[in-house]
């Protein structure tokens, strides 16, 4: 199983980047996908998560409103689009799966190698 992140990048204050996460090695529509991110220095957060059976999101206090996570089954990808994006969001990116149901999305087995975003001036 493979995961990666991609879509990082630099982006000024209030801004918008899409992540994507691409697989192989498992099929994503039976599985529920979780993205988390961690900052130097501070504790890995999950900041959002599309579960398997409703397609149902969930999105940390940190980045409701802003954030939005979507799958293409076609495609075994899913996206985490971020808008109005602010310094305090600059992260390494991941995403994460192994599982059908977020609430237990800290226990995914399978991580992606991340991709960096940076919110600067």
């Amino acid at each position: 199983v493979q995961l990666q992140a991609s879509g990082g990048g630099l982006v000024q204050p209030g801004g918008s980047l899409r992540l994507s996460c691409d697989a192989s090695g498992v099929t994503l529509d039976y599985n529920a996908i979780a993205w988390f991110r961690q900052a130097p220095g501070k504790d890995r957060e999950r900041i959002s998560c599309i579960s398997r059976y409703d397609d149902k999101t969930i999105y940390a206090d940190s980045v409701k409103g802003r954030f939005t996570v979507s799958r293409d089954n076609a495609k075994n990808t899913v996206y985490l689009q971020m808008n109005s994006l602010k310094a305090e969001d600059t992260a390494v990116y991941y995403c994460r799966t192994g599982g059908s149901v977020c609430s237990i999305a800290d226990l995914f087995p399978y991580w992606g190698r991340g991709t960096q975003v940076t919110v600067s001036s």
